[in-house]
């Protein structure tokens, strides 16, 4: 799918009057403390911010059907009322963000304010720091990458071998680009043979130089070396340690052509672009929106658009019964906060009254609450934001509560309204975000180069149904059976895939030890 021509042409033209507003609205921000990229506002029709969106907010991505299916979702949604895109922007310097041009004046005065919101804490946030900020020419590059790969050995081919490494796009690891490992000295890869071997010392019996070849035979003793170095060989674990980064092992390991390694390159550099958004979404959604908040209500809105803001803030904002929405529950933690530091409701003093009513009433004039916001949007994700800053008083202030299904009525109900419980929850579901936790543990499994996972069961079951389409799918690219252990109803068990079919076998006591061993 192309871009239309227009979209270029229209580029960074603002109405004067918008031009007017960004300008207004960027100093204003800066007077308050954000420091975003330079943002640059393009203005799009409903049906180009639909290609953008169906693009994750890139003009240009490389050439495949999901784009296309994406796209007409949205073109559906947007044309019978389901859904309207107020704003869009991506991760980059300059930052790009999209305004829709039959928007109320007051709501792209909004989505101003929302994105200069989001733009600082791309910038600023250390999750993001390590991400690839000129990502736009980079998935230029991908794209054109992805065509030659096609004009080469057919669109069919290179698709189909597309759609099997997205199957496994959520099988890395979310954290690699912050770790920073120092590598393993002494050890020998099983998979690469090429690598310095380790010395190994073969058995000599002392004798006279003259007697030394007889003694000593230089072909018994270059067959003893080559057993040593193939039982050492059969020893060496690959990965030397638990591996959540699969997508990367299949890159260093996998039998793949060169073609091939280059498309699981880009998925995998994609997914790992957009990971850092996925493990702020809280803290990000609900930072921009403190930021429109309060620059709309303080210093941007006129008299006559109050109620317009309020109808549309007040949408963005509601939550539905049994979801969570993260704008909501974002801009209301990073409020509670302030509150809290700008009364002095922190340190050990105050967290050890114990009474509810008498630690709200503390109030020490401290007026911390900006510094300690803009500290925290530093060097935080969604999981330490909440596991940090959660507290029993913002559980009962917010009415937060867990659910679980009622076994005669089916329905849900409310379970507990504990802390406790509340934020195990909500830890449990952002820690994993939807994804179980797989881990390769062995890539050389019974010394035949098959792959062993592990999935570290937190409480998040794998979906037989997708394990079979990704087990299958990930046996095609290594070139050899892949088997996953797992829990199914408390039951531990090994499914198995050969690249044709998917085998479920129990695991017996004595090999779940075994197990669990060798991944001590």
């Amino acid at each position: 799918m192309s871009m239309p021509s227009r979209f270029v042409s229209r580029g960074r033209d603002l109405p004067a009057e918008l031009e007017q507003e960004r300008a207004r609205i960027a100093e204003i921000a800066a007077g308050h403390g954000l420091d975003p990229f330079e943002t640059i506002f393009l203005m799009c029709t409903a049906d180009e911010i639909n290609m953008l969106a169906a693009y994750d907010g890139f003009p240009v991505r490389y050439p495949h059907w999901r784009w296309g299916m994406a796209y007409l979702q949205m073109q559906k949604g947007y044309e019978y009322g389901l859904q309207k895109i107020y704003e869009m922007v991506i991760n980059t310097d300059p930052s790009y963000a999209y305004l829709l041009d039959n928007n109320m004046v007051v709501d792209q005065k909004l989505v101003m304010a929302h994105v200069f919101g989001h733009v600082d804490f791309f910038k600023n946030n250390v999750w993001f720091s390590q991400t690839n900020r000129k990502m736009l020419d980079t998935m230029a590059n991908h794209a054109a990458r992805i065509q030659r790969h096609m004009d080469r050995h057919g669109q069919a081919e290179v698709e189909a071998f597309i759609d099997r490494v997205c199957s496994l796009d959520n099988l890395i690891d979310t954290h690699a680009a912050l770790v920073r490992r120092a590598p393993e000295k002494g050890r020998r890869s099983a998979l690469q043979p090429d690598a310095e071997p380790a010395p190994v010392e073969v058995t000599r019996i002392p004798t006279r130089p003259y007697m030394e070849r007889h003694v000593n035979p230089p072909a018994a003793l270059q067959a003893e070396r080559a057993r040593k170095e193939a039982d050492l060989a059969a020893m060496q674990r690959v990965p030397e340690r638990p591996e959540r980064d699969i997508l990367g092992l299949l890159l260093e390991h996998a039998p793949l052509e060169r073609w091939q390694r280059d498309v699981v390159a880009i998925v995998r550099e994609e997914a790992l672009y957009f990971a850092p958004q996925v493990q702020t979404k809280i803290m990000n959604e609900g930072w921009a929106t403190y930021w429109h908040t309060h620059l709309m209500t303080r210093e941007i809105l006129a008299d006559d658009e109050v109620i317009d803001y309020c109808d549309h803030h007040s949408g963005t904002t509601a939550t539905r019964p049994g979801q969570l929405n993260p704008y909501k529950l974002g801009v209301e933690l990073w409020r509670h906060i302030e509150r809290r530091w700008d009364r002095g409701q922190f340190g050990r003093d105050w967290a050890a009254i114990e009474d509810p009513a008498e630690r709200a009433r503390i109030d020490t004039g401290a007026g911390l609450g900006r510094e300690k916001l803009f500290e925290v949007r530093a060097s935080h994700n969604d999981v330490t934001f909440l596991d940090d800053f959660l507290d029993a008083d913002f559980c009962a202030e917010q009415g937060l509560f867990t659910t679980q299904r009622d076994q005669r009525t089916g329905k849900y109900i409310i379970d507990s309204r504990e802390l406790r419980d509340v934020k195990r929850g909500l830890l449990s579901s952002l820690a994993s975000k939807g994804n179980p936790r797989i881990y390769a543990v062995d890539a050389n499994l019974h010394n035949r180069g098959e792959l062993r996972l592990v999935h570290r069961h937190d409480g998040l079951d794998v979906q037989l149904d997708w394990a079979e389409t990704a087990l299958g799918n990930l046996a095609a690219l290594w070139g050899r059976p892949v088997e996953l252990e797992t829990l199914v109803d408390d039951a531990a068990i090994v499914l198995r895939h050969d690249g044709q079919t998917l085998e479920r076998h129990d695991v017996d006591a004595d090999a779940e030890a075994r197990a669990e061993e060798a991944r001590r």
